[in-house]
């Protein structure tokens, strides 16, 4: 890892992870089973535009907090540490899970929200249920036997779910607990965020991936109900398309960040 430390510390928010850099802040949120530290590589090159920071969602990293799970709950969560900064609204940027959250607080607390980048989440996932996902999972051969054994098994997300594992002894295990992660997801297949996309006043990018599991076309939709909202395609990638394709993501992300106007 090249340039400083990162530091971690708590907030009213929750664990925090300092990446460094100066200026207005830039807020990391990651997916579902994710942490702040799968941002290391997009932040390093955030850095430039402002004071990155990544959060760990409630039931994420190491030091886990426990709770309720709405999403409101989350977006208080994400909302309490930029109240802490003081520093002027935040870029809030989102991975999935961390999209949704990213766009209900831009709407909950404009305020707070300088505008918002959504990687690959979908407002209304009703009717899907955590059941095929729950097979996928426990499919997994955990413990794995070392970082190297996380990595060959996912394959190009292996960077990724290398910084999602901990070692217990045994070998590493998911940070998160899954019981934790199907009750976050389940209340996804049983609302839609539409209000929240509806109530988003700053700007948006929206970055879909070609091999999506959303709903066809709601991604599009999202950047469209939006005022001067953007949606892009990135061809090739995954779910994660920070990591499967970074060149294309930093590249969106930095003609957005180019074309807001000063803080």
């Amino acid at each position: 890892m090249d340039g400083p430390k990162v530091p971690e510390t708590r907030t009213a928010g929750g664990e925090v992870v300092d990446f460094g850099g100066e200026g207005p802040p830039i807020v990391l949120l990651h997916g579902l089973m994710g942490r702040a530290r799968t941002w290391w590589a997009v932040a390093r090159w955030l850095r430039r535009y402002g004071h990155v920071l990544g959060l760990d969602a409630r039931g994420h990293g190491l030091r886990a907090r426990k709770g309720t799970w709405r999403t409101e709950e989350f977006v208080e969560d994400v909302a309490g540490l930029i109240r802490e900064l003081d520093a002027g609204p935040a870029v809030v940027i989102g991975h999935s899970m961390g999209g949704l959250h990213a766009f209900a607080l831009a709407a909950t607390y404009p305020s707070l929200v300088r505008a918002v980048v959504v990687e690959d989440m979908a407002p209304d996932q009703r009717g899907r249920t955590v059941d095929t996902w729950r097979g996928y999972f426990e499919s997994w051969p955990v413990p794995f036997q070392s970082l190297g054994h996380v990595r060959e098994f996912f394959g190009g997300t292996g960077d990724y779910f290398a910084e999602c594992v901990v070692d217990r002894g045994d070998g590493y295990h998911l940070m998160a607990d899954l019981a934790d992660l199907y009750e976050i997801a389940s209340e996804w297949g049983r609302r839609d965020y539409w209000s929240f996309v509806d109530g988003v006043r700053c700007p948006l990018l929206a970055v879909e991936a070609e091999f999506t599991a959303m709903p066809a076309g709601q991604q599009a939709e999202l950047a469209a109900r939006v005022p001067g909202g953007r949606h892009l395609v990135v061809e090739g990638a995954g779910h994660v398309v920070h990591d499967d394709a970074p060149q294309e993501y930093r590249g969106a992300v930095e003609a957005f960040l180019a074309a807001l106007p000063a803080p």
